[in-house]
C-alpha cells in the first residue's frame, strides 16, 4: 500500500506540509486529517499490507533545487521516523510485512545520487524510487531511474512508482527497475485506449465502426477474441460500461503478458533485442 506521499503531491491546494507530517483538508467534507510517518505506518500494519511505503514528499514538476533538497531532507528524517514505529509495532495477521524506503530528489542528479545513497543505506528488503512520472520529459526519467538504479543494491526489488506507459516499462526494466505501479491501463482504458503488441487503440474512432475483427487477435485475455473492435465502439459511443470494464480487462492482461515476456527474454538474454522491437511497434497509433 501506498503511504500518502503522492496525495501531498496531488492534493497540494489542501494541504499544508509541516515537520510534524501534512494536514489535508478532505474535499469531501472539509474535514481535516494529519498524516505522519508514525501513524501511516500503524495505518498500514492495519490494513495487512504486504509492502508498506514509507511516507514521503512527491515533489512537482518543474521542481527549484532548493525547495527540492529542502524537502529530500524531510523524506529522509520523515523515513527513520517510519523505520522506528514500524519496528515497534508487531504484525497483526499471522505474516511478515516489510518496509520499502522511496528515493526522492527531482530530477536533480545531485540529489537523486544523495538520496538513493541514503536509501541504501537503510537496508530494507526493497527500495522505491519516486517522484518522477510528474510531467518531466521521458528522457529525464530514464536519466533519474538510471542513475539511482546504479546506486541501489541489484540484490533487492527495486520498484518504481506511478510508471507508467508499456514503452516507460521495457525501458526503465532495461535500466534496472524491477517493479512498477500505475493508473494507466486502466484510467486510459476507460477513456477508450486499448494497448497491443503492435500499437495503441483509440476505439472511438470512427474507423474501427465497421471493423468486426477481434480486440486483438493475440488473445491474451478472454475479451480480445470473445468482441469484436466494432461492438467495443459501440458501447463507447453508446455510454455502456460494460465497454470500460472489456477495455480494462484487455489492457490489465496486456501489461501482465508485457513483463511476462520482459521476463522471458531476460532469462532468454536477448531482452534488448527483443525491447528495441517491442519500442517501436508499440509506439505505432493504429
Amino acid at each position: 500500500t501506498d503511504s500518502g506521499g503522492y496525495q501531498v503531491y496531488s492534493l497540494s491546494a489542501n494541504r499544508k506540509i509541516k515537520e510534524e507530517g501534512v494536514k489535508f483538508k478532505s474535499h469531501i467534507d472539509g474535514s481535516y486529517h494529519v498524516f505522519t510517518p508514525e501513524n501511516v505506518m500503524e495505518i498500514q500494519r492495519q490494513i495487512g499490507a504486504d509492502i508498506i511505503m514509507a511516507f514521503d514528499e512527491c515533489t512537482p514538476y518543474p521542481c527549484d533545487f532548493q525547495y527540492a533538497k529542502r524537502s529530500m531532507h524531510m523524506t529522509h528524517r520523515w523515513l527513520d521516523r517510519c523505520i522506528k514505529r514500524f519496528a515497534e509495532l508487531p504484525p497483526l495477521y499471522g505474516y511478515e510485512q516489510t518496509l520499502f524506503p522511496i528515493v526522492q530528489g527531482s530530477t536533480f542528479p545531485e540529489l537523486r545520487k544523495q538520496s538513493a545513497e541514503y536509501i541504501a543505506e537503510a537496508g530494507a528488503e526493497g527500495n522505491a524510487i519516486g517522484g518522477l512520472s510528474v510531467g518531466e520529459p521521458a528522457e529525464e526519467m530514464y536519466a533519474m531511474s538510471e542513475l539511482v538504479c546504479d546506486i541501489l543494491p541489484s540484490d533487492k526489488p527495486r520498484y518504481l512508482m506511478g510508471v507508467g506507459t508499456p514503452i516507460n516499462i521495457l525501458e526503465n526494466i532495461a535500466l534496472g527497475v524491477d517493479m512498477f505501479d500505475c493508473v494507466m491501463p486502466t484510467r486510459n482504458a476507460r477513456n477508450g485506449m486499448l494497448f497491443t503488441a503492435h500499437g495503441t487503440i483509440n476505439i472511438k474512432n470512427k474507423k474501427w465502426e465497421n471493423d468486426f475483427s477481434p480486440i486483438d487477435e493475440m488473445n491474451l485475455t478472454f475479451v480480445d477474441t470473445d468482441y469484436s473492435k466494432a461492438y467495443l465502439r459501440h458501447l463507447f459511443s453508446s455510454n455502456e460500461f460494460l465497454g470500460k470494464q472489456i477495455a480494462t480487462i484487455h489492457n490489465l492482461g496486456f501489461y501482465m503478458w508485457l513483463v511476462r515476456e520482459a521476463r522471458k527474454h531476460i532469462l532468454a538474454d536477448d531482452f534488448r533485442v527483443w525491447k528495441d522491437k517491442m519500442v517501436v511497434q508499440m509506439n505505432k497509433r493504429l
